[in-house]
């Protein structure tokens, strides 16, 4: 059966169907040995070759599902240009390549899935699926209940608005406080943005759930598969809230 040629690509577990639509605009990807980079194109990957730089991708590869519990000091990708750990290099004894499902940024700690299903991934972590994500923030300072209500209502950025959901006071400190929130979307560094554009800077940022699956007691830099219940509840999450 032919389908989209990215969604071949993110379904055989090689990268995201955005990426797989980059890979193919940059003439990197063939089908029978012709080049194309036409983003429409079809084929079947039960009868065709295709290749990407080269080397041919198969989607009978088993599916694996990860959860870790990221490090701060590590990069979310696969390869890093500046040599910094990458929290592919946490993991070990795995037959096939996955990649990270979204992105937690260098200085944040927490959940962070990583699998070879395209789809999966793509249902994980697309805007329209709006999979809640809560995090656990540490900042300088304390927030007065009138700051506080400000952030519930939002806080204008330059590419939108950061209104986290079920904000909360967590702990007090003599410098600091924390707070727990939710998320349904990932834009680039949102939080500590947000938390600065109120006057704040962000000195810890951990993520503690995605769509239900809770970090739970996962230590630090170390990572187990998902079971086949979590699996198909985070895809029932993402099927219910879309709907």
């Amino acid at each position: 059966m032919k389908e989209r040629l990215q969604k071949i690509i993110a379904t055989a577990g090689i990268t995201s169907r955005r990426h797989a639509e980059e890979l193919m605009v940059q003439g990197r990807v063939s089908v029978n040995n012709v080049v194309v980079t036409k983003l429409g194109e079809k084929a079947d990957a039960e009868k065709d070759v295709i290749r990407i730089d080269g080397k041919t991708i198969s989607v009978g590869k088993t599916k694996y599902y990860i959860a870790l519990n990221k490090p701060a000091g590590v990069v979310t990708t696969l390869h890093d240009p500046r040599n910094r750990p990458t929290v592919v290099d946490l993991l070990s004894d795995l037959p096939e390549r996955v990649y990270p499902v979204g992105r937690l940024d260098y200085d944040s700690r927490g959940l962070l899935l990583l699998t070879n299903d395209g789809d999966f991934a793509q249902k994980i972590q697309h805007p329209r699926f709006q999979q809640p994500k809560v995090y656990r923030v540490k900042i300088q300072g304390h927030l007065s209940r009138k700051e506080l209500d400000i952030l519930k209502k939002g806080i204008k950025l330059s590419d939108g608005i950061f209104k986290p959901e079920n904000l909360r006071l967590e702990k007090i400190n003599d410098r600091s406080c924390w707070l727990q929130l939710t998320l349904r979307e990932g834009k680039n560094r949102i939080i500590r943005r947000g938390f600065e554009a109120a006057g704040y800077r962000v000195a810890m940022l951990v993520r503690e759930s995605i769509g239900g699956l809770k970090l739970g007691n996962l230590k630090e830099g170390s990572w187990r598969y998902l079971n086949k219940k979590e699996i198909v509840q985070l895809l029932d999450n993402a099927s219910n809230e879309n709907s």
